[in-house]
């Protein structure tokens, strides 16, 4: 989608779409069947009883940036479609080089 479509929302929404992709691989990776959260409980101290946090603090963290980045892009989107009335990027950039021209 972000290669193939020319319209802003359609490559924000590909970009959402491939961010979910890898949060989703992350969490399966670092799920290990049998283990448990690394929440220490019971008394089990043993290391290798829990998974590993580092996937589901990568995953955590990269939704909180991924929402950050997508709000941007759709403010960033809604005063292109303001100042050239498309969403299209090839228009878009067409009417900014008829701008610079002028």
């Amino acid at each position: 989608m972000l290669l193939l479509h020319r319209n802003l929302i359609k490559k924000i929404m590909g970009m959402n779409i491939m961010d979910t992709a890898v949060y989703l691989f992350l969490a399966a990776k670092g799920y290990i069947k049998g283990r448990m959260v690394p929440i220490a409980v019971d008394g089990i101290t043993n290391p290798e009883a829990y998974i590993n946090p580092v996937p589901s603090g990568l995953v955590l963290t990269g939704i909180v940036v991924s929402v950050s980045t997508t709000a941007l892009m759709l403010a960033l989107t809604i005063r292109l479609y303001e100042r050239y009335g498309s969403l299209d990027l090839d228009e878009i950039l067409i009417c900014a080089k008829q701008e610079e021209k002028t």
